[in-house]
């Protein structure tokens, strides 16, 4: 699965620009009164101006697998890294044969670099905001993740990650290259004690070769 486009809310169209252009590098590639879009590798990540919503997400980028500390390097001068498990900022998940770092962005969302040693995606070029290859994971919030799972393999044909198993409150959909997680409401989102809360999130995604599009009112 692939992640072509990904669409969320921001209260602060402007100084969402400001961030993603200047602390993670992305290029604007087109922008307007309500929405601004940024290439985000080879996913089109766009932010809709909201209201007074407070929206937060959690969303993903996969950097080259072999780039992992010079990533951290890069963005530590530019703003705090969370702590995973205290005092330690890197998070191994083994199962997954990955290893990633989180910070927050400007509308406080849960913003996340991850190497996964599994892609063949290493690269030589030094890095910056040029070497993310996509936006590779987005959560789904809901109150019943087990029907959320259901309704998506249903409808999409989106099965459990192979490499995480299934739980009641939290579950992985789709492969190393694109995930969509599912967790209940008011779930911290990891590392944080941010409670998940579900807002309108439209993504344009591949599957089996087939584009599908998801789109969540919130």
């Amino acid at each position: 699965m692939n992640i072509f486009e990904l669409e969320l809310l921001t209260d602060t169209l402007d100084e969402t620009e400001l961030f993603y252009n200047n602390v993670i590098g992305l290029k604007t590639i087109s922008k307007n009164k309500s929405t601004i879009s940024f290439a985000a590798g080879s996913t089109k990540l766009t932010f809709r101006s909201s209201n007074n919503l407070k929206p937060v997400y959690h969303f993903a980028f996969d950097i080259p697998n072999n780039k992992l500390l010079e990533a951290f390097a890069w963005i530590e001068k530019k703003t705090e890294i969370l702590e995973v498990i205290p005092p330690d900022k890197i998070a191994d998940f083994y199962n997954w044969n990955a290893k990633s770092f989180y910070f927050y962005d400007n509308n406080g969302n849960i913003l996340e670099f991850i190497a996964r040693f599994s892609l063949d995606n290493a690269s030589e070029k030094p890095f910056d905001g040029s070497s993310i290859v996509s936006v590779s994971e987005i959560g789904f919030v809901t109150k019943n993740v087990s029907q959320l799972s259901d309704e998506m393999f249903n409808k999409y044909g989106l099965s459990v990650f192979l490499k995480q198993p299934k739980l009641n409150k939290f579950v992985v959909l789709g492969n190393d290259t694109g995930l969509f997680i599912l967790v209940e409401e008011n779930r911290d989102w990891y590392p944080t004690h941010k409670k998940s809360k579900s807002f309108y999130t439209k993504v344009v995604f591949d599957s089996d070769g087939i584009t599908k599009e998801i789109e969540v009112s919130g």
